[in-house]
């Protein structure tokens, strides 16, 4: 996909292995859809997309609100707090580094898991609804989506390192937007809008203490249980 504006738009069954055979054109993950050119909303639209499920905050969705006509959008809000944490320690005059950056890209992990369980379960009710073509997308695509991407791949039976594959590919797609960082130093940066595996595993260890495994988080926490998960591999992977 040739797709510009959503650096991070990307079909969730292309880093798949084949023995997880999910069906192609028809669940993406994305950045925002907040700044699509003529040509990317015709290229979406080509895709059949009639669904966006958006993780975005209040204030972002109406910064930059979803420009593909036709479709239906569906506000799934986990508000963006890293970057309220990060704004107030350097007003505060905290000189950050990299590793203050993946601790607190860590604590929001877990927070996914802690705080944001209801959103990530509406986030699965809306699948289970059809199968038609959906995008989910936070801001950048790489934190609130990559969770949920993460989800939805070992529901439907990816291992853990496909998973970590799909998650990392968004250091090769993102590119950060003009100006970001937060007046941040450039290697500080860098860290905040790219993914790290460190991240992804804070949130599995806070499934894991919270709920034991992520099979019973999937069941317990998203109220995923053996039916219903029957039913989203019937509509997303291939008969």
């Amino acid at each position: 996909m040739l797709i510009q504006a959503p650096s991070n738009f990307r079909d969730l069954a292309d880093q798949v292995h084949p023995r997880i055979p999910l069906r192609r054109h028809t669940l993406f993950r994305s950045d925002h859809l907040g700044a699509l050119t003529p040509e990317d909303c015709r290229q979406i639209e080509a895709l059949g997309v009639r669904r966006v499920l958006d993780f975005r905050g209040g204030q972002e969705r109406l910064s930059a609100a979803c420009a593909l006509p036709g479709v239906a959008v569906h506000s799934l809000a986990i508000e963006p707090t890293i970057v309220q944490v990060l704004t107030d320690l350097v007003a505060a005059g905290h000189r950050l580094t990299p590793a203050d950056i993946v601790a607190h890209m860590q604590d929001t992990y877990r927070g996914f898991v802690r705080h944001s369980t209801p959103r990530f379960a509406e986030f699965f009710d809306h699948l289970l609804e059809s199968d038609q073509p959906t995008v989910f997308h936070c801001t950048a695509g790489k934190d609130r989506t990559g969770f949920a991407a993460a989800l939805v791949l070992h529901a439907l039976g990816a291992s853990r390192e496909e998973v970590m594959r799909d998650y990392l590919l968004t250091n090769q797609r993102l590119k950060p937007p003009t100006g970001a960082g937060l007046g941040l130093a450039p290697e500080v940066a860098a860290v905040l809008w790219g993914v790290q595996p460190e991240f992804l595993q804070a949130a599995f260890e806070a499934v894991e203490s919270d709920f034991g495994s992520l099979d019973a988080y999937l069941r317990d926490g998203l109220g995923l249980g053996p039916a219903r998960r029957e039913r989203l591999r019937a509509l997303y992977l291939q008969s």
